[in-house]
């Protein structure tokens, strides 16, 4: 019996990047390298092989460190892939190209095979084939995958990889269960929030990472029907510029409509198109400052305080909800007197409905998440559809996984997941009672940490979330009465959080009505 196994030295969970070692039979397949230092790996014998998948750093940063380590272990990827990693100070000799849905022999008995996998310019699903004397044994990792169109990045296409019936699935899960609306949707409820912000003659800055979230936004913003003709300069700092710069460069690999649009102007650089794109950050000690309205492109590991000076209150900070580093930005940023924070929601990810989905087409024997943080994916792992049907594994960094293949298995009928509750109208109330099997989960617990529910229409569907307290606090609270001891009116209280060392609430985020015994008055109207 062949073996196939998998050590995770990187599960993409609390920034620590992907890094998944698998075996199979005699080979040893290092499936990206997004560790920040590789030390766990400078031990170990060398991979056969490495794959890169796509060229965010968290799957690619320790690469260059790895290619010192091991010279002659070749690094496969996408011919795109191999051309952005050039911004990771790897060189471009470095990797070698495969060619998309084409299966390549790498070793004997050992080939691969890609598949475009949306997300980013050049991301890549990885199909791996062992052929044994006694049978063929399949692996298919999926990298950070998106089955919607983006801007600039054609969807992973679902019925490519229909039926493929791997042994194993190794599939990025960073949402979870989680649902979110279309990429549409979520695209028009971001521009009319930059929109209305710059109407209040306030400037937005936008921290992003190199490559993908920042040029997405930047086609939104100079596409977009609320902002095309507006005076509005848009400034992108030299990190983010030079990412820009990249995707000009692999424009032949770019979804065709991409390609056509750039035949009348240039992807970012115009200056006969409004809203205008200024590349270079500007120069402070020369007197040149944004104006007001404007909005900012920067590298969310930047210096983002030299945006807000001297004036933090004329300005929005919009964060991704799931990007990495967000908490941390939030921290850094909040403590800023007068500077507002806001979330944004952009996929650039399949969400729970989506991974759901995609594990059907494909129908694997095991299936491995990787990729979200850890209670995400026990709740995928949770799902009873997916438990009746596979065997699931969580893994944990640095703890082997064992892949046991039988010779069949049996794949029983999904279950019903979908039940029927009541819906009655009272005038102008509408009162929902939802059947057991759902108040009785011990999500339903979680559902919501404030207690408030919010409905809206989808189409024909009727979307519940629970609402969290950031979100309650960014719509705004009642103004606190002057003459109220309260957080609200005390002088420790900024951004939302406590920042008196004396309190027990220190640095926690505390609500406007709230009081502690250190309360102090501050508060002029």
């Amino acid at each position: 019996m062949v073996t196939l196994e998998c050590i995770p030295y990187g599960t993409g969970q609390s920034g620590d990047g992907v890094c998944l070692l698998v075996r199979m039979g005699p080979y040893r397949i290092l499936l990206d390298c997004g560790l920040h230092q590789i030390d766990s790996l400078r031990s170990i014998e060398p991979p056969d092989i490495v794959f890169c998948s796509h060229a965010h750093p968290d799957h690619c940063r320790g690469l260059p460190s790895l290619s010192l380590q091991f010279p002659d272990v070749p690094i496969y990827g996408s011919e795109v892939t191999r051309q952005l990693l050039c911004l990771h100070g790897l060189e471009p000799e470095t990797g070698q190209a495969l060619e998309w849905r084409s299966p390549q022999l790498l070793k004997p008995h050992l080939s691969a095979e890609l598949y475009p996998c949306g997300h980013l310019p050049g991301a890549a699903s990885l199909l791996l084939t062992y052929t044994a004397p006694e049978r063929r044994y399949t692996l298919f990792y999926t990298g950070d995958y998106f089955s919607s169109n983006s801007r600039l990045v054609e969807r992973m296409r679902i019925e490519e990889v229909r039926g493929l019936q791997p042994d194993v699935l190794i599939i990025e899960a960073s949402y979870g269960t989680a649902r979110h609306p279309n990429r549409r949707h979520q695209e028009n409820h971001l521009a009319s929030r930059i929109y209305t912000i710059l109407k209040q003659q306030k400037s937005v800055l936008l921290p992003v990472p190199v490559l993908g979230l920042g040029q997405e936004l930047l086609m939104l913003l100079r596409s977009h029907h609320q902002f095309t003709g507006q005076d509005i300069d848009i400034w992108v700092d030299e990190t983010i510029a030079r990412g820009c710069d990249a995707y000009l460069e692999i424009l032949p690999h770019l979804p065709s409509n991409v390609q056509n649009f750039a035949q009348h102007q240039s992807l970012f650089w115009d200056e006969r198109v409004r809203p205008q794109l200024r590349r270079l950050p500007f120069d402070r000690n020369s007197g040149q400052l944004p104006r007001y309205p404007s909005i900012v492109v920067a590298h969310r590991h930047s210096n983002l305080q030299q945006w807000l000076e001297p004036n933090p209150d004329r300005w929005l900070v919009l964060l991704s909800e799931h990007a990495e580093d967000t908490a941390q930005l939030t921290q850094t940023l909040d403590p800023i007197e007068g500077v507002k924070l806001e979330t944004y929601l952009f996929s650039q990810h399949c969400d729970g409905l989506g991974t759901t989905q995609l594990i059907h087409n494909i129908r694997p024997q095991h299936i491995m998440f990787f990729h979200g943080n850890s209670s995400y994916l026990e709740d995928l792992a949770g799902l009873e559809e997916l438990q009746n049907r596979y065997h699931l594994h969580c893994p944990q960094a640095n703890k082997r996984v064992e892949l046991p293949i039988g010779e069949t298995f049996i794949q029983p009928a999904a279950p019903e997941t979908h039940y029927e509750g009541e819906l009655t109208e009272l005038e102008t109330t509408v009162q929902i009672e939802l059947p057991e099997p759902i108040t009785r989960d011990r999500r339903w617990q979680h559902f919501s940490d404030t207690g408030i529910l919010e409905a809206r229409w989808q189409g024909e569907e009727l979307v519940i979330r629970g609402l969290s307290q950031r979100e309650l606090l960014a719509q705004g609270m009642p103004k606190m009465p002057a003459n109220l001891d309260c957080c609200g009116n005390c002088a420790h209280y900024r951004g939302h959080r406590c920042w008196n060392p004396a309190s027990a609430l220190f640095e926690f985020r505390v609500s406007p009505d709230g009081l502690c015994p250190v309360f102090a008055h501050h508060r002029v109207e």
